[in-house]
């Protein structure tokens, strides 16, 4: 009998502006899997509990209900990826005190009792979760804009933030599949490909000379603190080759380099 894989779409509330080309990565994924003659079947994440039997499971899922239901089926032996665990210790909040302790660099954060000088602008970003909206991620002018900015998160009901200091630079965004060799970059400003349209706030990438391998090994050491096995985040490369990165997440759409991503995962599996 063939291998059983399940793969789980995410649901719509956790895929803003990208839910087809969320549902195209994981198609992508199956259709080479069913090649190598695997049964592949497709459930939506809001139907997860009819997963028993799956040898393996690819979930895109982010429900707290699916990532503990998930878990329940690892612990019986069933292969998650990306597993509950590592979805979960990609919450931003944690993330960011993964890269402050273990020497990955990150935008400098904000202080609230010592604003840093005049010019200075941040961002103001949920801690406890991904973005699910545009207001999740807030751009903020100054200090006074900052504190504005958290009570209406306190107001929403989010109370864990991440708040950190605007880094002039080129955007660059970037996954990988942990363990197979495969990691691109992009500068999503040569495209204009954007999901809120937050890209713009750094202008046109300069193309500013920098180590990628530098950043390869930054992203790969993250993704083996955090278990992720597939992902992608954004960086910011400074005018004198430093970067900082900014986001990093499960299971990115891989637009840009879908098809090989897709041959990377597939491997991985």
């Amino acid at each position: 009998m063939s291998k059983r894989v399940a793969l789980v779409y995410r649901d719509r509330i956790f895929s803003p502006n990208s839910v087809e080309k969320d549902r195209a990565i994981l198609e992508a994924v199956g259709r080479r899997l069913a090649s190598r003659q695997l049964d592949v079947s497709y459930v939506e994440e809001r139907e997860v509990s009819g997963l028993v039997g799956a040898d393996i499971i690819l979930s895109m899922g982010r429900f707290n209900s699916t990532l503990d239901y998930l878990q329940q089926l690892s612990d019986r032996r069933c292969r998650v990826i990306n597993s509950s665990r590592s979805v979960r210790a990609a919450a931003r909040k944690h993330l960011d005190d993964l890269m402050r302790c273990n020497q990955i660099p990150a935008a400098p954060l904000f202080d609230s009792q010592m604003p840093a000088a005049g010019g200075v602008k941040y961002w103001v970003k949920r801690g406890d979760a991904s973005a699910q909206s545009a207001e999740d991620v807030r751009f903020a002018h100054d200090a006074s804009e900052v504190r504005a900015i958290l009570a209406d998160f306190s107001q929403r009901g989010i109370t864990e933030t991440v708040v950190t200091e605007h880094v002039e630079g080129d955007l660059v965004k970037f996954y990988g599949v942990l363990s197979t060799g495969f990691f691109r970059m992009f500068y999503p400003t040569d495209d204009g490909d954007t999901k809120f349209d937050d890209e713009a706030r750094n202008g046109q990438a300069c193309h500013y000379s920098f180590d990628l391998e530098a950043l390869r090994g930054c992203a790969d050491k993250l993704a083996r603190l955090t278990g992720l096995m597939v992902y992608g985040g954004d960086c910011i490369v400074r005018r004198d080759g430093s970067f900082a990165l900014i986001d990093f997440n499960d299971w990115p759409s891989f637009s840009r380099c879908r098809e090989e991503a897709a041959d990377a995962i597939a491997s991985l599996v």
